[in-house]
């Protein structure tokens, strides 16, 4: 009788697994070339075993942080800031790290070395971890680590958007400043503008100061060429944005800017700016033409925009070692 259990039990398993591939047979590059969960203990080649327990705190009650980072051209951009922010994040959210921070940088690097892809986007996530379902993790035995690559063309962004302004109510400082899991408030503002034939949102806080995107930073050029943008103690502090203000002043010592600053910004003040941008990892500048159906500036791309979406892009592809991190494919 025992035999016939394991028989069964073999086939359902095998049955599973078939099943699984589905989804990917058809497919014929993958868009996941490799993940690593801790709780597996290594990386994943196959995309239909890239899963995660469903009794994973983050999935049922959101208690987990993410970050996010560029691989170009055999390269990882800005992945030191990246991380760092991920354990500032993981500390507001008390997660403990299931590995020192070297640990955690060492399977970033050796993740992208084997999933092969040079172009594309690396993702990771610290959550709370399996074991129940429970609303406190006190009971989960250790935190999980999850990290995925995803093969996608990285480049400049040279078409103006349309923007609005969203109605969904912003996070609270406290959440909005960590990188975490719940981006319910993201999803239906990204919604709402796409409802509306928009790009993507802009919230305001409740004092009216501009704050941010769904999930990138925003800036602006005023009339007297200053660029400015919002000051990061109610909203997550980009590091594509922060490495924009220090490469910014370049353009100042050319005369092209007349200066670089975080600042708080009204509305109006904002919409009559002479230019306005996203700015976030993967665009890494996007130029914004309209906002709320009403021009910015002249309705065009700005040259300034452009100016400081190359100084950006010209660090991500040649920029000095202490941003982007050689991987050894």
């Amino acid at each position: 009788m025992c035999h016939w259990y394991i028989l069964i039990f073999c086939v359902c398993v095998y049955q599973l697994i078939e099943k699984l591939h589905e989804k990917w047979s058809p497919v014929k590059k993958k868009p996941y070339p490799a993940m690593y969960s801790s709780v597996f203990g290594g990386i994943i080649l196959d995309p239909a075993m890239m899963v995660i327990p469903i009794d994973d705190h983050m999935v049922h009650r959101g208690h987990g942080v993410f970050d996010t980072g560029v691989i170009l051209d055999g390269y990882l951009y800005e992945l030191d800031a990246h991380l760092d922010r991920f354990l500032r994040s993981a500390s507001k959210a008390r997660i403990t790290l299931p590995f020192p921070r070297s640990t955690l940088r060492s399977i970033l690097v050796q993740l992208t070395a084997a999933s092969q892809c040079k172009e594309g986007t690396l993702r990771y996530w610290l959550s709370a971890g399996p074991g129940n379902f429970l609303l406190s993790p006190a009971k989960c035995p250790t935190s999980a680590f999850y990290a995925v690559v995803i093969a996608d063309v990285v480049s400049q962004c040279k078409n103006g958007v349309k923007v609005i302004t969203s109605t969904i109510p912003m996070k609270a400082p406290q959440f909005a400043t960590m990188k975490n899991v719940n981006y319910l408030p993201n999803v239906l503002s990204i919604m709402e503008a796409e409802d509306k034939g928009a790009y993507a949102s802009i919230w305001v806080d409740d004092d009216g100061f501009i704050a941010e995107g769904p999930n990138v930073n925003v800036a602006f050029i005023t009339n007297d060429k200053e660029l400015i943008l919002p000051s990061f103690d109610k909203i997550l502090s980009g590091c594509t944005a922060k490495r924009l203000l220090e490469l910014a002043p370049k353009l100042v010592k050319q005369g092209r800017l007349k200066s670089v600053k975080t600042a708080n910004l009204t509305v109006m003040e904002a919409k009559g700016a002479a230019e306005m941008m996203y700015i976030g990892s993967t665009l890494p500048i996007l130029p914004i033409i309209m906002w709320d159906e009403q021009p910015i500036g002249d309705g065009k791309v700005g040259d300034l925009t452009m100016a400081l979406s190359d100084l950006l892009w010209h660090d991500m592809v040649a920029g000095p070692n202490t941003h982007r991190i050689c991987v050894p494919y």
